[in-house]
């Protein structure tokens, strides 16, 4: 486990980077435990806006309908942003390096890589507010454009979720528990971390990582050093996670407005298949106590790294009812999708709202719901199904609600889609998903 970190200067208008110890802000002189450390180390209820919503002074407004909202990355999560905000009268145009990707559907496309600056300045030109819909984005890019226009979300909180060391320091910064961890320099590291932490234990690579992809899951010491020359490969630093023995996985997505306005969704309760979401269900079958105290961490992570937009926190929920803060995604979320039909506000909404610094809108839950991910594979029997009407639906009482990305090709595990799934209960809606050919393949 590292050392503890200190908050100082949290308050500052550039924002929050949490580095050797300490979480402070780009180019502060002040120490911890320094006279102005301690002022800027103030509580929650007084903290200020992150660094994205002082960085654009000039657009401390609300941006109102009409204005143009650009986006680097042109994914899912960009098109049904798109979506909502273009029912608010918003305009899109969007980066990515994909013609005619999933947003470009939808927006206007700049065909760019990430790391284009000539590229990321015309979206800026063409743009009143710029967010970001993916955490893979180039976060040298990010900065320039924070300081060339206005990204309310800011470079400092991107660059502390793209590696995994940065971000579980800032989620310990701000009072919450992560399972127990170690930096994994060489393969003699990762056996002294092995025999400190125990096994069983993952072996992740500090950045890139996402859908299982860049994990060894170690359960024996014979497995260390394979593992090691396989992850090596990546070229990354690494981490060593120890297993945490849950009973729920959880996260809770929360939305911040530049001028502090918080407020969360309900807590999902997440399944994953091969390391990839697929289910959420809401609500989520935890007590009421957990419920609280993962709404409460959402809040004290978004306000103690000044998020602007959507923060999503993954959590694991212990027998004993302890959360364990697993990742951190400043975006919509994947597991945020349920929030389309079942929330009289959906996260796309909401995300729009609060990087635009409109009033928040109310996230109350309108009917219980699942979520199942529809993947490349499950395409062709989720569109024979389309054909038909379902009797079986009719009989549970469920609602199917479908979402298709605009993907060009349906590879095998990748995320094609999602179906929301309505329903008086939730264990009427997982028994339609149970019993439907859908997700048989």
């Amino acid at each position: 486990m590292s050392e503890p970190f200190k908050l100082v200067n949290l308050g500052s208008a550039d924002g929050l980077v949490c580095e050797d110890g300490y979480c402070a802000v780009p180019g502060a002189s002040e120490a911890p435990g320094t006279e102005a450390g301690a002022a800027a180390s103030t509580d929650a209820a007084g903290f200020s806006a992150g660094n994205g919503a002082d960085a654009g002074a000039a657009a401390q407004r609300p941006i109102l309908p009409g204005s143009t909202i650009g986006i680097l990355g042109g994914g899912q999560l960009g098109r049904m942003l798109a979506h909502s905000g273009s029912r608010l009268g918003y305009r899109f145009v969007t980066l990515d390096p994909t013609p005619d990707s999933p947003c470009g559907q939808t927006a206007q496309q700049i065909v760019a890589g990430y790391g284009d600056r000539e590229a990321a300045r015309e979206l800026a030109r063409r743009s009143d507010v710029i967010t970001y819909e993916f955490e893979n984005v180039d976060s040298d890019v990010a900065a320039m454009l924070e300081r060339e226009s206005y990204v309310p979300q800011g470079s400092a909180l991107l660059h502390t979720t793209q590696h995994r060391l940065r971000e579980k320091r800032a989620i310990e910064a701000a009072g919450a528990r992560v399972a127990p961890y170690a930096e994994v320099t060489s393969l003699e590291t990762l056996r002294g971390a092995a025999a400190r932490l125990g096994l069983p234990a993952v072996l992740k690579t500090a950045t890139g990582g996402y859908d299982g992809k860049g994990q060894w899951v170690l359960r024996s010491e014979d497995e260390l050093a394979p593992a090691w020359a396989e992850a090596e490969k990546a070229g990354t630093e690494l981490v060593l996670e120890k297993f945490i023995a849950f009973e729920k996985e959880i996260s809770v997505i929360a939305a911040r407005r530049p001028s502090g306005e918080i407020k969360t969704f309900p807590p999902a309760e997440n399944v994953h298949v091969n390391n990839i979401l697929h289910l959420s269900i809401v609500p989520a079958r935890i007590p009421d106590d957990v419920r609280a105290e993962a709404e409460r961490l959402a809040v004290s992570i978004a306000k103690t790294l000044g998020a602007v937009g959507l923060i999503a926190v993954e959590m694991f929920a212990g027998a004993d009812g302890t959360l364990y803060v697993n990742e951190l995604a400043p975006r919509p979320h994947n597991s945020g999708h349920y929030t389309m039909e079942a929330c009289r506000t959906s996260q796309f909404e909401q995300h729009v709202r609060a990087i635009c610094d409109l009033p928040l809108g109310d996230t109350s839950l309108l009917s219980p719901v699942v979520m199942a991910n529809i993947l490349g594979e499950h395409v062709p029997p989720l569109l024979e199904w389309m054909k038909e009407k379902d009797p079986e639906a009719e009989r549970l009482g469920v609602e199917p609600k479908v979402h298709l990305y605009g993907k060009a090709e349906a590879k095998n595990k990748r995320k094609m889609g999602h179906v929301n799934v309505l329903a008086d209960d939730t264990e009427s809606a997982l028994a339609w998903i149970t019993q439907s050919n859908i997700w048989r393949v």
